[in-house]
């Protein structure tokens, strides 16, 4: 009777797997891109920014044109370095433009709203972009 040893039991490990997968999972989180303009809510009359709850945060809310009162949007480009005025503070109507339609309609990606109310140096730091492709208040539609 002649007895055999058992054959080597061959492991697998699961740390690779559990490497390769977390390393995928942090590379997906920086898909989504950072929004063409970035939105603060502003009184067209005083060239004040407001509280972001004063505007209308619909798909398509309105544009502004001179004499309509009320608060718009004032979309600003991400890329650029002017500051984000605080709440109560002014901003130049330079620095970017009221028409969130036509930029929306041309599928330039819009995030409205969500900047620091007490202000910042540059609109560029403060954009959100979120894992997987969205964040509230981004709009390409």
């Amino acid at each position: 009777m002649t007895t055999s040893s058992p054959a080597p039991r061959r492991m697998r490990s699961h740390t690779v797997l559990l490497g390769v997968t977390a390393l995928t999972a942090s590379s997906l989180t920086g898909c989504a891109s950072q929004p063409d303009y970035a939105a603060i809510c502003t009184d067209p009359q005083t060239n004040e920014r407001v509280d972001d709850s004063q505007c209308d945060d619909s798909d398509e809310p309105r544009d502004y044109s001179p004499g309509l009162g009320g608060f718009f949007w004032f979309y600003m480009l991400t890329s650029a370095t002017h500051r984000i005025p605080a709440v109560g503070q002014a901003y130049s109507p330079g620095w970017g433009t009221y028409n969130g339609r036509s930029l929306a309609r041309s599928g330039t990606s819009l995030q409205r709203g969500g900047l620091p109310r007490e202000g910042a140096k540059s609109v560029k730091s403060f954009t959100r972009s979120g894992g997987f492709g969205g964040s509230r208040g981004v709009s390409s539609s």
